[in-house]
């Protein structure tokens, strides 16, 4: 080996060691830097030279400055900080719609439901005023308005947070596609550029945390991002993330959407997926429930009280329905029937019974007015056309001797007796009367609009708490069986009562939210044995770094010692020569 070889390998050696010198440094100096993956310098021994039928070595060379890192478990801890953030917003929503139930108080609807119903208990042992029975009949309609108002609230604060969580996750995408600009003019086809590929992996893992996502490195360094099949990053273009906000049938709906054909974007995880999941499922299924609830506590408690009846009889009824003109000679299940076909309850076929009765002379005449919504016309056929109408039943009603029926102005039903005539109403088996709101307790047909009929909350009085069996009056036959409603089984709740279906209800919300709270505690015990994973791989350890740094100062020394000795000897045999 020459002097000046031994120069030239204390050279490689020289410059070796100065840039593992760096490296070892800029780790240490980014040991607490969040998302720094550990650069790990790579060396080679320099090709060798024969000489003498020997092959000498000359020197050292650095192969790559590279960043030790496996893709495989970056992946898979960006589904774990999804999974963790989806089950800790669940957890969050899920808490919210506890608050909001506050079931096993004093102040939740079950007391609330009690309450009502145990009023009419209490009205049929005569035991309180029919003013009781109206206020608790006002609070419960107050509670369930307020239920469906929180909630309600509760959906706009989860839509307001998807906004932002879109509208970050867009900015997030767009930082993706500039970063992976940026790498290929950095790169231009040689070593990796390490900074720039952290940064990148830090927005990666921040885009994860609001949606599940799948990367797919290219061969030129970018990096194409998909959730589920759909690509939201390709290179360095962006697809633009929204949100699409929609009103369909009343209510408002909303999806993230993808790309100026606004495709819909379905993420099955991270915030994002957890908010557009949760507020259909859990929040709206809530408020569906409630709104299911509420119809049928309408529904059944007009259907009994509108065939209640008073000792002294009716002299006028008004509806609390008021039916659109066209819709007035429509049937009561036309589909066409703007006014009647969205409410959540229906008349079947049946008919109801009319006792008009003359006051001086105690003379009754009792009147079946029947309703006919088979669906079938008179030929046989399927179709609604020969099915009973509003107009069908107030001719019917006007008919009756001692008694008027007629539409006012705003559509609504007056039904009033003649001069020295009463009348009541009894055993209505089609529904008919509760549906067009005659001689109803309840007004609305929701949560949100449930509310006590205004001529009862100005006069107790009217309510209805006798009943006409077999013709003869009972005095709390109609609060008897109200009294009993709330157990009776339903058939448009599944078969089960007031009570147990919202029951059933709650033990789904409160097994929801247990549900959730494991699946967080798993999800974190997941993503902090991922990130213990990664540590172990790519993160900087002080002591490593340290050790690196002495070796690399000693071969240093090494490389400068023969330099210098190989340089003295070159001098040496300059002067001898």
């Amino acid at each position: 080996m020459s002097l000046t070889a031994a120069i030239q390998i204390g050279h490689s050696a020289l410059t070796a060691s100065q840039i593992g010198l760096q490296v070892a440094g800029n780790n240490l100096a980014n040991a607490a830097t969040p998302g720094y993956s550990r650069q790990v310098l790579a060396l080679a021994p320099t090709r060798g030279q024969l000489i003498g039928g020997v092959q000498v070595g000359r020197g050292v060379s650095v192969q790559d400055v590279r960043r030790q890192i496996d893709s495989a478990l970056e992946s898979r801890l960006r589904a774990g900080v999804s999974d963790q953030a989806a089950s800790d917003l669940r957890v969050s929503v899920y808490g919210a719609i506890e608050s909001t139930l506050n079931e096993l108080t004093d102040f939740d609807l079950s007391s609330q439901l009690s309450s009502f119903f145990g009023s009419w208990s209490e009205l049929a042992n005569l035991t309180q005023s029919s003013s009781v029975a109206v206020q608790r009949g006002q609070a419960l309609a107050s509670h369930l308005r307020r239920l469906d108002g929180d909630l309600t609230r509760l959906r706009d604060q989860v839509d307001a947070q998807l906004g932002s969580a879109v509208a970050r996750a867009d900015e997030l995408l767009q930082r993706v596609a500039g970063l992976n600009q940026q790498i290929v003019a950095a790169e231009a086809g040689t070593n990796e550029n390490a900074a720039l590929r952290d940064q990148r992996d830090q927005a990666l893992v921040a885009l994860a945390e609001l949606m599940d996502i799948s990367s797919v490195e290219m061969p030129d360094g970018t990096v194409n991002v998909l959730v589920g099949s759909t690509p939201i990053v390709q290179g360095p273009a962006s697809k633009s993330l929204g949100l699409l906000r929609e009103t369909r049938d009343g209510e408002l709906n909303v999806a993230a959407v993808v790309g100026d054909d606004q495709r819909e974007l379905a993420p099955a995880s991270g915030m994002i997926g957890a908010l557009l999941a949760d507020r259909e499922s859990a929040i709206n299924g809530v408020r569906d429930t409630l709104n299911r609830l509420s119809a049928q506590i309408i529904f059944q408690v007009n259907r009994i009280h509108a065939s209640g009846a008073s000792e002294s009889g009716l002299t006028q009824v008004r509806s609390t329905m008021a039916i659109g003109l066209a819709d007035q000679a429509r049937p009561l299940n036309d589909p066409a029937n703007q006014t009647l076909s969205d409410l959540p309850f229906a008349a079947e076929s049946g008919g109801f019974y009319v006792h008009v009765r003359h006051q001086a002379t105690g003379q009754e005449q009792i009147v079946r007015v029947d309703v006919d919504l088979d669906g079938i016309d008179d030929a046989g056929a399927p179709g609604t056309a020969d099915d009973t109408s509003a107009s069908d039943i107030v001719a019917s009603l006007d008919g009756i001797s001692g008694i008027s029926a007629s539409f006012g102005a705003d559509g609504r039903i007056t039904i009033a007796g003649d001069s020295g005539y009463t009348f009541n109403f009894a055993e209505d088996s089609s529904g008919a009367l509760a549906v067009l709101g005659v001689n109803t307790f309840f007004t609305g047909s929701s949560a949100s609009d449930i509310g006590v009929n205004e001529d009862l909350a100005a006069d107790p009085s009217r309510v209805l708490s006798g009943r006409l069996v077999g013709g003869d009056f009972v005095a709390n036959g109609t609060a008897v069986e109200l009294a009993e409603a709330q157990d009776e089984a339903i058939d448009a709740l599944e078969g089960r009562s007031v009570s147990g279906f919202w029951r059933d209800a709650v033990q789904v919300v409160g097994v929801g939210g247990e549900a959730a709270r494991s699946a967080a505690q798993a999800s974190s015990i997941i993503r902090e044995s991922l990130e213990a994973q990664r540590a172990a791989v790519s993160g900087v350890s002080v002591d490593e770094e340290s050790i690196n740094l002495m070796n690399f100062q000693r071969q240093y020394q090494g490389a400068a010692r023969l330099i210098t000795i190989a340089d003295e000897l070159l001098n040496t045999l300059m002067n001898i020569i």
